[in-house]
């Protein structure tokens, strides 16, 4: 892995999210540990792709029910050009074993980011 924690975690999180974590508000040791941990060291391993890693963590909080950190990594599916219908399906799946509230909320969540019919490359403006 070239280059340091922090500036993988930065060239991962912009590529997920544009801008949208700037404007997460969260104290700046957190931010760093989100930055260099999180997107600059966990999510950077080599046993799962990318698209994966998006996966498993759409999935897991949608089965604990997060649904505005759902919203977020939904996006950041979308923006790595995971298509819609690999999402609902996932939703689907774990509905079975998460719940169906949990998975009605994923749903919403969804539809907020991603609404039906709309281009993948076309996100709604914000």
């Amino acid at each position: 892995m070239n280059g340091s924690r922090r500036d993988r975690g930065i060239a991962l999180a912009r590529r997920l999210f544009g801008d949208t974590m700037r404007r997460i508000e969260m104290p700046k040791r957190f931010r760093r540990w989100t930055v260099e941990h999180v997107f600059g060291e966990v999510w950077q391993g080599e046993e799962l792709t990318l698209e994966e890693r998006s996966l498993v963590t759409c999935t897991i909080l949608m089965s604990l029910a997060r649904e505005d950190e759902l919203r977020l990594h939904l996006t950041g599916a979308r923006n790595l050009g995971i298509p819609r219908e690999k999402l609902e399906a996932i939703i689907s799946h774990a509905a079975h074993y998460a719940g169906w509230p949990v998975a009605v909320g994923a749903f919403r969540a969804l539809e907020e980011v991603w609404p039906p019919g709309q281009d993948a490359r076309n996100p709604p403006s914000t």
